[in-house]
């Protein structure tokens, strides 16, 4: 199993725990958290059910590459990390 997790700024706005889920793609993976913690959703993708432009997916350290269809493959053992950029003055 992968084990995800997100940043702390994230969880400022919305609780989302770490979790541990079998996932083939980082689009399995996200739909299997959103799954349980579907409020997470809107923070993570946009309406079209691509990464907004402030987030990026690591996968074991490495930016996942494709932001619109997620089809980055996760394997069994990853760690798998959600990060939302944080911009300001």
């Amino acid at each position: 199993m992968a084990r995800l997790s997100f940043t702390a700024n994230l969880h400022s706005h919305v609780a989302c725990p770490d979790r541990e889920l079998s996932a083939r793609t980082v689009r399995e993976l996200l739909n299997a958290y959103f799954d349980e913690a579907a409020e997470v959703r809107s923070y993570v993708l946009d309406d079209q059910g691509a990464l907004r432009k402030h987030v990026v997916v690591f996968i074991n350290g490495v930016a996942a590459r494709d932001r619109t269809h997620l089809s980055d493959e996760v394997p069994d053992d990853a760690t798998v990390c959600v990060m939302q950029a944080l911009s300001g003055g």
